[in-house]
């Protein structure tokens, strides 16, 4: 697994930052926004930079703001990708595999069950979204949004089983915009699944997540891939 460009453009992190609370939940400690009486909630996923993203907190809340309970776990288990030379991403990766954030899901789901919540979608960034698209293939949630995914494979992507939600950039290596219509074949093949692709022009890897103020395309772009991705998540769980 390459991380070159999965790993670019790290953000400040700040624990500190975002309207909502940090707290335990599901056994991880997770920041959490948004109606604690909603029946309908979102995890969000982060990429490898970790939940104390200021950016992704900001999402969260805007999340939280249409009305979802919001938790943001940290599946990096207070270990983000920090990049240094004495760790390359390479090293890293091993012991932050998808897989263990796919399993670490499941009893924030649990939690998220217990407390009444009857619909539960899922947004993954870069390294979340393969956590998502593994939720997605066994229906732990109702919907699923990935958003410039890394390590998803078109297997992975004709094995979904909920409505599921593909906004890429152009310049991408982790999903290049051939692959990312692939998967748009791949969820055309799939009547009984809803699908939606959406390649997103003139930005890179992580926009979404990762845009810098004062880069206008990016930030425009970064506003219309959240509406995007809220308007899927309402469409599907309200």
């Amino acid at each position: 697994m390459s991380g070159s460009q999965c790993c670019e453009n790290p953000p400040s992190l700040s624990s500190s930052s975002g309207a909502g609370q940090v707290q335990e939940f599901g056994g991880l400690t997770s920041y959490v926004s948004g109606p604690a009486d909603s029946s309908s909630a979102v995890i969000l996923v982060s990429d490898v930079f970790g939940f104390e993203a200021p950016n992704l907190r900001k999402l969260a809340d805007k999340v939280a703001a249409a009305g979802f309970y919001t938790v943001v776990p940290d599946f990096l288990h207070r270990d983000p990708y920090v990049p240094v030379p004495e760790k390359p991403f390479s090293i890293w990766i091993k012991d932050h595999g998808p897989d263990q954030g796919f399993e670490d899901a499941k009893p924030v789901i649990e939690a998220l069950k217990s407390k009444g919540i009857t619909k539960i979608g899922a947004v993954g960034f870069c390294w979340g979204a393969k956590v998502v698209v593994e939720l997605a293939k066994y229906a732990y949630i109702q919907a699923g949004v990935l958003l410039h995914p890394s390590f998803v494979s078109l297997e992975d992507i004709q094995g979904v089983k909920v409505p599921i939600s593909v906004l890429g950039a152009e310049i991408d290596q982790m999903s290049p915009p051939e692959l990312l219509k692939q998967f748009e074949a791949a969820l055309n093949a799939k009547p009984e699944v809803e699908g939606f692709v959406k390649i997103f022009p003139g930005v890179s890897h992580g926009w979404s997540v990762r845009y810098k103020d004062d880069d206008e395309l990016e930030v425009k772009s970064a506003e219309e891939a959240h509406k995007d991705m809220l308007d899927w998540l309402v469409k599907h769980l309200k």
